[in-house]
């Protein structure tokens, strides 16, 4: 540690004009990054600048859906404006799954005690298609486009544990 210690220094001496905690900083930074600690990698980011870590990821959720994004399109609009504006404005997605589970009522893992007959125990579903096959549009959007910008693996979840009971009974 003390060799390392005295490299750190060096290097910092050299390069960064003595600011061993800046040296420091980024290479946790880049510990975090390695080791996919994008969120912890982000915030630390943040700090480091010294600015705030952007828009609540409720509010980007609210974004997403509202503007009809998809997953994929939303990442792009995030590392565009990232990498143009040198800051992170929106939430990377993860964030905004955190905040979707939390947001939809009900959210629980569940385990159907005792185990349903041909079905699976599987409760990481993803998103399901809900209103997929319904040929209606909503001012001129397809009904099943706008199903898939949301997630309904949470509500599923409550809808059934509302009806467990009268389940089990058939």
């Amino acid at each position: 540690l003390r060799e390392l210690k005295r490299q750190v220094k060096a290097f910092a001496e050299k390069e960064e004009g003595g600011d061993i905690k800046a040296v420091c900083m980024t290479l946790f930074l880049l510990a975090l990054r390695a080791k996919n600690e994008h969120r912890q990698a982000d915030e630390l980011e943040a700090i480091m600048q010294g600015r705030g870590s952007g828009l609540h990821p409720a509010v980007c959720l609210a974004i997403r859906i509202n503007t009809f994004l998809s997953c994929s399109q939303y990442h792009k609009m995030y590392r565009t404006v990232k990498a143009v504006t040198g800051r992170q404005i929106f939430q990377p997605l993860h964030a905004l799954r955190t905040a979707e589970k939390a947001l939809l009522p009900g959210y629980h893992l569940f385990e159907w005690k005792p185990p349903l007959k041909n079905v699976s125990t599987n409760t990481e579903v993803g998103i399901i298609d809900g209103l997929s096959g319904l040929p209606l549009s909503i001012d001129d959007y397809p009904v099943d486009t706008i199903a898939k910008r949301f997630r309904y693996d949470a509500a599923l979840v409550c809808a059934l544990k509302d009806m467990e009971e009268e389940i089990l009974e058939g």
